[in-house]
């Protein structure tokens, strides 16, 4: 159901201030963008890592709430305790293990940025560079960065598109495009951290989740996987059918020990049509729903684990113990060191694209 708001409903919401969002950073300037769409939902990215700091959506009542952590002006985000909140991730989302990796005989050696493992791209992921962008109209925002050879120990200069649009069916739809001049990896994704009671408006467990897997890739102490897809029947991991995040977050399972809960990539049943339905977040209070759909193999879980108190978000709110989840659309983890999962590989004259959509409505 899509709500349509008169000006009354919409009057909690409280745009950030594009004047706070007004700096220059390697000599390239960071701006604020708006889109809206005619249902009243409102998306802020800046194209400081291609961050969603804000996205304003209705309850069953009409009322707003914004339910991307985040900060309120760019300092928050430069100086960030938690600095992939609503970021563009890559060149490789996710972890490779020992932060190495080989193509065609050449070993790579990358930044060990996670423990002994690299992490979302390195120490100066896409997350933390100024892209250039385009606001096309109020509802598209395009965003172009070229990745050097070697950046981050990566091989090739990667040329990549990104494209925001908010559609008027409240689809947040996001779409990568990428070309390389020499053989690379790469894994692109995206990391909002999602509370659909409001950002800061407490815990996530009770929220509803569906994942459509039926199997996932365990991983070792370091979250790197095994390489075995394990099945998540009579698991803790098995969101097949819908499920309170936190009902078994606690149980006694290795796995969940790892991640200090779950941190885990999960592998998508796949349809021939090349989008898939990938999950469903119902938030039970709001009625808030989110969908996601993918041409990804893979969907990584998040439960706001590492979220301890200590970042101070939006409004003075205080970002505590799960209370985010994200779901990012993927490439498996450790990819190009296991050459049974989906390949990662791109090589020039191929055109890498990924898709990922998160739909919202609501439900009563």
């Amino acid at each position: 159901m899509v709500i349509n708001v008169t000006m009354a409903q919409n009057s909690n919401i409280k745009l950030l201030k594009k004047k706070d969002f007004d700096q220059k950073v390697d000599g390239k300037q960071i701006s604020l963008y708006m889109l809206k769409n005619k249902a009243g939902t409102i998306a802020e990215i800046t194209n400081y890592g291609g961050k969603v700091v804000s996205l304003w959506l209705p309850d069953r009542t009409g009322n707003y709430e914004d339910v991307v952590l985040g900060y309120s002006d760019i300092d928050g985000f430069l100086t960030a305790k938690e600095k992939y909140f609503g970021a563009l991730i890559g060149r490789y989302g996710n972890r490779i293990g020992k932060g190495k990796f080989s193509l065609d005989g050449k070993e790579y050696t990358l930044v060990t940025n996670n423990g002994d493992n690299h992490l979302h791209g390195g120490d100066k992921g896409y997350d933390a560079v100024v892209w250039d962008a385009e606001q096309i109209d109020g509802q598209t925002l395009e965003l172009r960065y070229v990745s050097k050879h070697m950046e981050e120990g990566y091989p090739g200069n990667l040329t990549i598109n990104v494209k925001y649009r908010l559609t008027d069916e409240s689809e947040l739809k996001i779409e990568y495009w990428a070309t390389t001049d020499k053989p690379t990896v790469v894994n692109l994704t995206h990391h909002s951290f999602f509370n659909l009671r409001g950002a800061g408006n407490g815990t996530i467990n009770d929220h509803l989740l569906q994942i459509n897997a039926p199997y996932y890739t365990p991983v070792d102490k370091g979250l790197i996987p095994t390489g075995k897809l394990a099945t998540v029947e009579n698991t803790p991991m098995d969101f097949r059918k819908p499920m309170a995040i936190g009902k078994r977050v606690d149980t006694d399972f290795e796995q969940l020990k790892y991640g200090l809960g779950y941190d885990h990539n999960f592998v998508l049943n796949q349809n021939m049509n090349g989008l898939n339905y990938a999950a469903k977040v119902v938030e039970p209070i709001s009625g808030r729903t989110m969908e996601v759909y993918t041409n990804e193999p893979g969907l990584q879980f998040y439960g706001g684990n590492f979220l301890d108190g200590s970042i101070v978000g939006k409004g003075e709110k205080i970002y505590r113990h799960r209370t985010a989840f994200c779901l990012e659309t993927q490439h498996f983890p450790d990819s190009p060191n296991q050459s049974h999962f989906p390949s990662t590989r791109l090589d020039p004259g191929q055109e890498y694209y990924s898709i990922c959509i998160y739909k919202f409505s609501v439900t009563h």
